[in-house]
Parts: structure tokens; sequence; C-alpha cells
């Protein structure tokens, strides 16, 4: 029996959950020295996943509050990215606090405000005003001058002075039109978002040079991030006789697909979707979606040690950090109609 734990806690079930020895977790649950970082997660990890309630001797004293800003939790890439960060967050001994933008609600500048009023130690930004070309890049001049360090994930502007991490957006849109294009696709077009927004248009320049129609141009949609933007988007493309169809998110290419089955198209008999993402259960839909793969786990973890990096006092390159996407191939996309 471990000192200070109830009796139905049973040190074997533990072990084996954590896949560590019986003396590696009583250490642990002992609050002993001598294990390393990894184990000792791995053994919290599996003692939350039991369901038994740690002992008072583990529950640390947080090092401080992060912050950490997304623009809704609608779309599930960003509660996918939230949770790798708040995970990274904890492991480092830091209190995320997760704020989330809504119609009507507070602005990211705003957010921002009450974060500093709190003393927040840092800040990861997610898809926030960076992304927009349109907005103005002195809130985030302003921020750093204050000497509160930060983190940008997805969007660039060269004018603000903190690391960035960004997927190779250009790359993942020219890999989903190679795929098409090699499954006999000729008239591809692009459901993406407006422009304004630096992921969006790498996305829409990465379509441009590997679209095999010098039409590429009169088959791009702009249109919302959303189920009913890529139905929107999707209608009229299929009515301008596309055979395939690249989006800038998971849910856009669902909106298609709903698009095609309206006109009577079977996916991917005769419509072939791509999406953008990979985001958790898409997997699972009908039938179980391509995609571009964002690697949210590196991009996420290498957020987090950044931001660290800077709170801790050492110099980190101001730059963007950009990671390679991973195309998914699943049953949305097939031969095109004709071909082969």
């Amino acid at each position: 029996m471990v000192a200070g734990v109830t009796s139905p806690l049973r040190l074997t079930d533990i072990a084996a959950q954590a896949q560590v020895s019986e003396a590696t977790v009583s250490r642990v649950l002992n609050g002993k020295s001598g294990v390393a970082a990894g184990t000792r997660h791995k053994v919290l990890a599996a003692l939350d996943l039991l369901g038994y309630e740690r002992p008072v001797r583990l529950k640390r004293r947080s090092n401080g509050l992060v912050g950490l800003l997304i623009p809704e939790l609608t779309n599930p890439i960003f509660p996918a990215f939230a949770q790798v960060i708040e995970q990274a967050l904890a492991g480092h001994g830091y209190t995320p606090v997760l704020c989330t933008q809504t119609p009507g609600g507070a602005t990211e500048d705003e957010l921002v405000e009450q974060l500093e009023e709190r003393g927040v130690t840092g800040i990861v930004f997610l898809s926030g005003l960076h992304a927009d070309a349109h907005a103005d890049p002195s809130r985030y001049q302003r921020l750093a001058a204050r000497g509160t360090p930060f983190v940008l994930i997805n969007g660039f502007n060269e004018q603000v002075n903190a690391p960035f991490i960004s997927p190779d957006d250009r790359a993942a849109a020219e890999m989903a039109v190679r795929h098409l294009e090699d499954l006999g696709h000729r008239r591809i077009g692009l459901a993406i978002g407006p422009t304004r927004y630096v992921p969006s248009a790498r996305k829409e320049q990465g379509f441009v040079a590997a679209c095999p129609s010098a039409e590429a141009e009169g088959l791009i949609q702009r249109t919302l991030f959303t189920v009913e933007g890529g139905h929107a988007a999707g209608g009229a493309l299929l009515d301008r006789g596309c055979t395939g169809v690249v989006c800038g998110s998971d849910p856009m290419a669902l909106g298609v697909i709903r698009a095609a089955r309206e006109r009577g198209l079977r996916v991917p008999e005769d419509v072939s979707v791509v999406g953008f993402d990979d985001s958790p259960l898409i997997a699972f839909t009908d039938p179980p979606l391509t995609t571009v793969r964002q690697p949210v786990r590196a991009m996420a973890t290498a957020a987090v040690g950044a931001l660290l990096e800077a709170v801790a006092g050492t110099p980190v390159q101001r730059t963007e950090y950009v990671f390679q996407p991973e195309l998914v191939v699943r049953g949305s996309t097939g031969q095109a109609p004709g071909a082969g």
C-alpha cells in the first residue's frame, strides 16, 4: 500500500496501464526523485485514465498561466490543437487559459487585455489576426514591447517580430491537386476561404501552380471555412463541370459532398473531394474523407517549446517554422469518370 493512497488503488493496474514497473509507480506516487519526467507523466496519465484521484503530494503548484487564443471550437481542428498545447503546457507545470472568440463576443485585443490583467506568463495565438493580411500588425508589436512572450500558429506577417508555426499550405494544395490529377481528373476546383487570410492565399498559390487546367483561376470559389461555405462553393464548382474538388478545411469538404449528393452525384464515383486538416473523426465520415493532414502534434509542441524558450529568457529565432503536411488517402477520392 502506498502511503496516503486509498485502498482501491492497485499498483499492478497502474503499472500495466503505464507500462512501467510497480516500483516505478510507487516512487511516483510517493513523490520520490529519480524518475524521468516522461515516465512520471505516463504514470500520472495512467492514474487519470483509470479514474484514481491523485494523492495530495502530487498536486504541483503552477509555474504560471499561459493564454491560448483560438477562433472557435466548432471546427474540430481547433480543439485538437488546444488539447495538445494544453497537455504540453501542463507537462511543464503551466496552467493554460483557453480563450475562444464568438460572434458578438470579446475581440482578440480584449481577450489579450484580460489575459495580461491576470498576469499571464505568455500567450499562444492560433489562427488569430496575425493570419489576416488586412489586420494591423502593430497590436503584436505593442504586446512585444510590453514584454509578454508569445508565439503565433497558422499565419504569418513579416512585420511581427515573433516565432511563427505553420504548415506548408502551398505544398498541401499542390499534393491534393497532384493526387486528383493522378486519378485522371482534369477539371479540378478549389473551395477556399477568403484570400485575405495567409493560409488561404498560400493554398490558392499552390493550387494555381499545380492545377492542370488553364482555367484554374475560374475554378476557385472563395467562401467560408464551414460546411455551409463548402456546400455553396461545391455547388458552383460542380455546376462548372468539376470532377475533383480541393477544399481548405474538412468541414468545407463535407459541404461539397452534400452538394454533390443533392445533384445526384456519387462520391467518389462521379466526384472526388479532398479536405484539409485531418481533424478528429474525419476518417469515419461517409465516405471516409481523403484529406491533407496538418501535423498538429508537431506544430503544437514546437509552439509551446518556442514560447517557453522565450519565457526563460533564451533568445528565440524570430522566423517562421514550416511543417510538412501529409496526404491521407481514403474513400472520397477515386478514378475520374471515364478515366482508367
